[in-house]
């Protein structure tokens, strides 16, 4: 692998400029290519970003041999076919989250990716950012000693509209696939998979997930207790409760830079940890540390993990009758 990872991003949305923004903050890599379904999206995206191969099509990105690894920044509904794409031109793949619209889709790319022997990794963007790793060693050294009981929320209010996304089921609309995965995937990190599930949803008049609450058990008899949605505003904080004491993530947890630890009889003691770029370098820099390294899955958001996710949010949506139309 070379020192300089050529990137080309497949889609012109705000997510994807986002990871554009970020590559800029990573000496190691370039971004070398974009790919649109229309050459003026691709134009007024490599404009921008400076980008010097602008491809009409997403075929034509993903054959570009000047692109060593493509990150996927369409929507929900896209990305299974999307990254089957790019490991068929034996790309290295990197797809937005959520990985999919269901677990089949995900065990799908997954195979192929393994099967090729190619890098396949979800964006999590919050998963590997400076405080997301602090926390992970504070929890490994027992700074709360045994986590029993994580509580975290991320919903908004947005306004009705049955052609948008955030409302559209033929897009995967709905608050848990957009960021409903966020809490998921924490209590995931720190709990591992769950062996019980109790939700309950508002389905709106798309027939998507308005606002939701969730409570995943798990074998050693912890709890998460979660909610999101999209036409309800939350506080979007995060508790870490343990036998010896508490971390809260205070608002915006998931754009993390602040924690505090809370133990009885001591002063709350504050971590902050600033990040660098905007925080999409973080995930882009994880895949090519991967690379270098001849390795083919993340250990800090491996496969099996993403695929055990998107399972949880299958039983969480069989719960609701949540179906979406291309299932």
């Amino acid at each position: 692998m070379t020192e300089i990872l050529r990137w080309g991003i497949l889609g012109t949305g705000n997510i994807a400029s986002k990871f554009a923004m970020g590559l800029q903050a990573l000496p190691t890599a370039k971004l070398v290519a974009v790919g649109s379904r229309s050459q003026a999206s691709a134009d007024a995206f490599g404009e921008k970003y400076n980008v010097p191969h602008r491809h009409a099509s997403y075929e034509a990105l993903a054959a570009d041999p000047d692109v060593d690894a493509i990150y996927i920044g369409t929507p929900h509904n896209l990305h299974h076919a999307n990254m089957l794409l790019g490991l068929n031109y034996d790309k290295a793949v990197l797809c937005e989250k959520p990985f999919t619209i269901n677990a089949a889709q995900a065990k799908e790319a997954i195979d192929l990716a393994r099967a090729r022997g190619l890098f396949l990794m979800e964006a999590v963007w919050n998963r590997f950012m400076p405080l997301t790793a602090e926390l992970r060693r504070l929890l490994a050294e027992g700074v709360i000693g045994e986590v029993r009981m994580i509580s975290a929320d991320f919903a908004f209010r947005t306004s009705f509209n049955p052609t948008s996304r955030a409302f559209d089921p033929n897009l995967g609309g709905g608050g848990l696939l957009d960021v409903g995965v966020y809490p998921i995937n924490l209590a995931s990190m720190i709990l591992g998979t769950p062996d019980r599930i109790v939700s309950l949803a508002e389905l709106g008049e798309t027939g998507v997930d308005e606002q939701a609450a969730m409570v995943l058990g798990y074998p050693g008899g912890q709890l998460a207790v979660l909610s999101t949605g999209i036409r309800t505003r939350s506080p979007q904080e995060a508790t870490i409760m343990g036998t010896d004491g508490l971390i809260r993530m205070p608002p915006l947890w998931w754009y993390p830079t602040t924690l505090i630890i809370d133990r009885p009889n001591r002063p709350p003691e504050t971590v902050k940890i600033p990040y660098e770029g905007n925080g999409y370098n973080y995930e882009a820099d994880e895949v090519h540390r991967c690379l270098r390294a001849g390795k083919i899955e993340s250990d800090i958001m491996p496969l099996d993990e993403t695929l055990a996710i998107m399972q949880t949010m299958d039983t969480i949506r069989s719960q609701w009758g949540l179906k979406y139309p291309m299932e």
